[in-house]
Formats: structure tokens, sequence, C-alpha cells
């Protein structure tokens, strides 16, 4: 009987080689591509391989990224009647992409020094874990389209990019809400 499994398995290996034989010719023209694409956070050759598969290298068939983003199911769609909000799920969209891109964000926001993971918990507190998710999902869509479509080189924005430009101006709106609340603030420069 262990013989017999054996032979499963080895039957089972061949037919992988098989697979990754024919993936790996299929994948030989985009080479280039998929290579610049791991350059991102959490894109891996699987992933880089997914999204070439799903989206093609040609980008002159969506006509900006949020198409792309759009057509992949990552954008809420919008219900609303009568001035009232109804249901923000996501669309259906690309069934093979959106796990795989949801997987790669996930990837991202654990990444050090990367503006994904900061993108991502910027988002986190105010909308959740899983939203803020799919919204780094998205914007690794629109990093790919840009990629693809421009021909670039990824080039991380850094953690910091998400920070406030004028720390002064955030600190009058802040201590402008508190005052709105009905308390007293007196903002003093850090010595």
């Amino acid at each position: 009987m262990i013989g017999q499994h054996l032979k499963t398995i080895e039957q089972i290996e061949a037919t992988i080689g098989e697979f990754d034989a024919r993936l790996e010719a299929a994948l030989t023209p985009f080479r280039d591509a998929v290579e610049r694409l791991k350059d991102i956070p959490g894109v891996s050759d699987n992933v880089a391989a997914t999204l070439i598969a799903e989206i093609g290298a040609d980008m002159s068939v969506f006509p900006s990224a949020e198409h792309l983003v759009s057509w992949a199911g990552l954008c809420p769609r919008l219900d609303e009647s009568a001035g009232r909000k109804r249901s923000r799920r996501l669309r259906k969209g690309a069934p093979w992409l959106k796990p795989v891109l949801v997987q790669a964000a996930s990837a991202a926001s654990k990444a050090k020094s990367s503006s994904f993971k900061a993108r991502y918990h910027s988002l986190k507190g105010r909308i959740g874990p899983k939203k803020a998710l799919i919204a780094v999902a998205a914007a690794h869509l629109r990093t790919v389209y840009h990629m693809l479509k421009d021909g670039t080189f990824y080039q991380d924005l850094g953690p910091d990019y998400r920070k406030p430009q004028n720390p002064k101006r955030t600190a009058q709106n802040l201590a402008n809400r508190i005052r709105a609340l009905g308390f007293q603030v007196e903002i003093k420069g850090a010595a």
C-alpha cells in the first residue's frame, strides 16, 4: 500500500513539473514585466504571474487605473437613492485576481518601511482592517497599471509619505475641533 502511495506522489510531482514547464514557457515573453512587478512589496512570483495572466501586459485595454480597479471588483459599489446610502459592498469582479491581490496587500501591510504599510495603518483605525486591506489591494493594482502602462520600475514613496505636509496647520485644525467640543486648548511648540 505504501508503494502505491509513493507512485501516486511521484505521478503528481511529475504532473506539477509539466505544468511548471508549460507555465514558464507561457511567461517567457512577459519575463521582464514579471521581474519588474516583483519589486512591489507583497508581490511574489506567483502573484506577478497571476497578475500578468489575468490582466495582461497591455494596459491600453483600460482607459485609466480606476477602470482596472473597477473591473477587478476592488471598488465599492454606489447604491444610493434619495440621499440614503445603502450597500457599500464590493462589486463582483475577477474571481482569480481579487484574492491574490488581497493576499499581496496583506503581505505588503507587514513590510518594513513601505508606503503600503503606512496606508494600511492610516486606514485601519477609521474603516477597519478588512476594508483597509481592500484599499491597499486597490493601490497595488493602480501601481501595477502605471508600471505596465509606462514601463517604469517601482519606486516606494516611503512610510512618511502619508504624514501631514504642514504640521502647524494640522495642529491648528485639531485644536479647532477640540474647541468645537467645548474645551480650551493652548498650542505650544515642542522644545
